[in-house]
């Protein structure tokens, strides 16, 4: 006779803090097969699917994040209410009057959230009065939905869309599981729609999506994961116990561990809205093989540098007033949008210095852009050289856990570069320092190779599928280490 622990059993569908639902949780395996079922029991009736899908990305939410799940819904509720009185209302004030509402009110709620302790800390700091610190939880998300709230309710101010009627339909876009917790940054006028449109998934959708998602928990689970823990984590936590080489071989390794991580994250999350029919935007397109930092902020994050080009480059005048307040507003944009990722004087520093990039690149293009002195391939070398360097140069701020600490990584490079050791080391980190390779590798196959593959591969035999998988999990089981590895975004 089976013995079966009920207690156990009812607490595995409880929120757990220590263990929240993602795409890298065993638990997740079970949630995706009994939506999958009910989301095609229900295909036929948009009305229908939808409330599914929001049922099951409330419950996804309230896995990862616990009574948060709350803060979700009333903010969905606010910014339902708020943009149909924008609409509502013609006079131009009225609508100023809510849109502000509406601005004061998310970014009230991201603000106390995420910054009021770094605010406490700066007063104490500058003044002889103390604030004890708070103890705020930071709800998982919170920045891209608080983003996607923002786009929907100017969007309507501005007159690009209409609100939604249905809440529900509104609830869904805030809180679609596969991109709630980690992005992508979707927008209410390309999102909405397509809820409403028949259900259909080609052979294309199912093997792009399929591509997407084995891919991308590989470069999340097993490389990104296992150079953090067995490489990058040991060198940024102590970096005055590592010597320069090691430590520049760590931020080499970081690059791609950041990159792995969070495209492959979004990638699952394409990859599964695929087999939904539903389409979100591409957020990552090969970033390191930029030429330049205007280029590199087109490829990486796309739907968050869209965004600040959308709604805060651009409302700042972007670049209709002229050549000196076109470089301001730029530096601004990544200042804003280091802050947006934490607070922190890291973040601070790494978006003033992204910002910096721009305006240097912008001043160079229009001083030498014109000039042809080596040749193209010659100087697209060169460029795409420096380029990436200085990206990686800035994550060391972004990685490292506070000011000094990213100052002793700088100095150990600067001052105590040697290849001492070198042997030793490559005998202790051989295998992480391989699987950086392999991930530089991945990352260099050609855009337009995916896209060839998935034609193919939609040919392939459900047994191909199967192989794969299984194939996947030996994989995965063979590298996993003892306790899984959160995603870097999500603290974000």
């Amino acid at each position: 006779m089976i013995n079966i622990d009920w207690g156990k059993l009812q607490n595995q569908f409880l929120y757990d803090a220590h263990n929240p639902l993602l795409f890298n949780s065993g638990f997740f395996v079970y949630f995706l097969f009994v939506f999958i079922l009910f989301y095609y029991l229900f295909r036929k009736d948009y009305k229908h699917r939808a409330l599914v899908l929001t049922v099951f990305s409330l419950y996804f939410f309230y896995k990862a994040s616990g009574s948060f799940v709350l803060l979700v819904i009333l903010s969905a509720v606010f910014n339902f209410g708020i943009s149909n009185l924008i609409f509502k209302y013609p006079k131009k004030s009225l609508k100023k009057f809510f849109l502000l509402i509406s601005v004061l009110v998310n970014l009230g709620l991201l603000f106390y959230f995420k910054y009021t302790n770094f605010f406490i800390e700066l007063v104490n700091s500058c003044s002889s009065v103390h604030f004890n610190a708070l103890h705020i939880l930071l709800p998982i998300g919170i920045s891209f939905f608080t983003f996607e709230n923002l786009s929907y309710t100017i969007d309507v101010y501005r007159g690009e869309i209409e609100p939604e009627k249905g809440i529900v339909n509104y609830l869904l876009f805030l809180s679609f599981f596969p991109k709630l917790v980690m992005g992508p940054i979707v927008r209410a006028k390309d999102f909405i729609p397509q809820l409403k449109q028949p259900y259909h998934v080609s052979d294309t959708d199912f093997s792009k999506g399929f591509y997407l998602i084995i891919s991308g928990l590989i470069k999340k689970l097993i490389i990104s994961d296992y150079i953090t823990l067995n490489l990058v984590d040991y060198v940024f936590d102590g970096p005055n116990l590592h010597n320069g080489f090691e430590c520049l071989v760590a931020l080499y390794g970081y690059a791609i561990v950041i990159y792995c991580d969070f495209s492959g994250y979004s990638d699952v999350a394409i990859g599964i809205s695929k087999w939904m029919g539903i389409t979100i935007p591409t957020n990552f397109l090969s970033p390191y093989q930029s030429k330049s930092i205007s280029e590199f902020w087109r490829r990486w994050h796309i739907s968050l540098s869209s965004w600040l080009r959308d709604y805060l480059y651009i409302s700042m005048g972007g670049n209709r007033k002229g050549k000196f307040r076109t470089n301001i507003n730029l530096f601004l944009t990544m200042l804003i949008g280091g802050f947006w990722h934490g607070a922190s004087w890291n973040f601070i520093i790494w978006g003033a210095l992204h910002g910096t990039g721009l305006m240097i690149n912008k001043v160079w293009t229009a001083l030498f852009g014109k000039f042809k002195i080596v040749p193209t391939f010659i100087s697209n070398f060169i460029y795409g050289l420096l380029t990436f360097h200085f990206v990686i140069f800035c994550w060391i701020f972004f990685k490292a856990a506070d000011l000094d600490t990213a100052m002793e990584f700088i100095h150990q490079i600067a001052y105590q570069f040697t290849l001492d050791g070198v042997e030793e080391y490559w005998y202790n980190y051989q295998v992480p320092i391989i699987m950086i390779l392999v991930g530089y590798a991945i990352h260099m196959i050609p855009d337009s190779f995916a896209d060839r593959f998935v034609e193919k591969q939609k040919k392939f035999p459900l047994v191909y599928h199967v192989i794969v998988t299984l194939l996947f999990i030996v994989l995965y089981s063979y590298f996993k280490s003892a306790e899984p590895v959160m995603p870097i975004y999500l603290q974000f």
